[in-house]
């Protein structure tokens, strides 16, 4: 079956040839995008929606979540909001209440939280464990994440469990627990950070999980200066996430690792993928943290991602484009920056910002003839009404894969 999107006021596709679009029009075949161009000379398709001159982007790519969780962590936002300021130990109460829920109660409250996701435009998201952080647990959240996500990424050092030396527990994170969760994920992450993981540990477990052929995710630089994007750029990390406190030099080490890379030459020889920036703006306001310099960060030539960090913590929100508001009012981004980092950005960071027909891996986080269908339509004529109506309902539609989901 064929469907024509037409009609649509502002098509902004992230692709570099495609660019910006007026009064466009899209035809989806399966779950590819099978023609791009001009409204007047839309093919007829099997079906057709109007979109009344609504505006229509990318599905959000959510690049960094953390959904399999049980429990309640209000008490530590209330105190956070009187003044007391965060620290990495709050993790070890979501361990506890994840560990006591059944598979069933891990499996469902994830679901709902994706089809939250989903909802405000969604449409591809990464997810992470960390919440089991002994081998059994880990497993478990490893394996229910592999059915509720587009992607899994191994968290098991994430905390150090009370009680616990915290190297005996770095190296059963980088042998037992690996082992067990290998099976289901295709990332590893480690928080490197004071109250969580050194830097000698910390590349100990990317080594480890490199040597087992994942991919490399860094949470870094969140809690003040440290060494996380020294080790993301040393190891060839995908993303280093958080960034809230960066000198000059971490600045230039991300950009340094972007210059043999071009974003305009053809998909598939762009040159040397560096490593992503990825900015949690909801998590930065929760926590009363400096805002991640996303601004800076693009003005040196880093290719930035927005992601949600949906988590029981710190950052309790699925919504994309809360974040993407957040980033133009208050990071300093324009609107063209903050939906590129929330859709592209966020499909770079997870290695799927390129692919189309003939290799099957079709690229999300951008729309060409070929990618995946991923589509959302907003309840406005143009992208800029996500921060110019803040808080104001935007989703009108959504196209996951090329069925519609809203």
């Amino acid at each position: 079956m064929s469907e024509l999107i037409t009609n649509i006021g502002e098509l902004m596709t992230q692709d570099h040839e495609q660019g910006t679009r007026r009064n466009a029009a899209v035809v989806l075949e399966g779950e590819r995008i099978a023609w791009i161009g001009d409204a007047v000379h839309a093919p007829a398709a099997d079906t057709a929606t109007d979109a009344q001159g609504r505006a229509v982007l990318p599905g959000w790519v959510d690049s960094h979540s953390h959904l399999i969780f049980a429990g309640d962590r209000t008490a530590e936002f209330e105190a956070r909001m009187a003044g007391e300021s965060y620290s990495a130990g709050g993790i070890a109460v979501s361990v506890n209440a994840t560990r006591a829920a059944s598979d069933y109660d891990l499996t469902r409250m994830a679901m709902g939280r994706v089809a939250e996701a989903v909802s405000q435009g969604t449409t591809y998201l990464e997810t992470k464990t960390g919440y089991g952080l002994d081998v059994e647990h880990e497993r478990r959240s490893a394996r229910i994440a592999s059915t509720v996500a587009d992607q899994v990424t191994f968290l098991g050092a994430h905390l150090v469990p009370a009680g616990m030396d915290a190297d005996a527990y770095t190296e059963l994170v980088c042998t037992e627990m690996l082992d067990a969760v290998r099976p289901y994920v295709s990332w590893a992450d480690v928080f490197c950070e004071r109250g969580a993981f050194n830097p000698e540990q910390s590349a100990a477990v990317l080594a480890a999980c490199r040597d087992a052929g994942l991919g490399l995710r860094v949470h870094g630089n969140q809690l003040g200066h440290g060494d996380g994007v020294k080790l993301a750029v040393k190891f060839g990390a995908a993303s280093v996430d958080h960034v809230n406190y960066l000198s000059d030099a971490d600045v230039a080490l991300l950009s340094d690792s972007w210059s043999g890379w071009d974003a305009a030459a053809p998909s598939g020889s762009r040159g040397v993928r560096g490593t992503v920036a990825t900015v949690l703006p909801a998590c930065d306001l929760s926590t009363r943290a400096p805002l991640a310099p996303a601004k800076q960060l693009v003005d040196a030539g880093v290719q930035i991602a927005i992601a949600s960090n949906c988590n029981p913590g710190t950052s309790y929100t699925s919504s994309m484009a809360f974040c993407v508001t957040t980033a133009v009012l208050q990071m300093g981004l324009s609107v063209h920056q903050a939906v590129r980092a929330a859709t592209y950005g966020g499909a770079l960071a997870l290695g799927r910002e390129s692919g189309a027909d003939e290799d099957g891996q079709r690229a999300v986080g951008s729309l060409a003839v070929g990618h995946r269908a991923d589509l959302h339509m907003l309840k406005a004529p143009s992208a800029t009404h996500l921060a110019y109506r803040p808080g104001i309902p935007m989703t009108a539609a959504v196209w996951r894969a090329g069925l519609r989901e809203v």
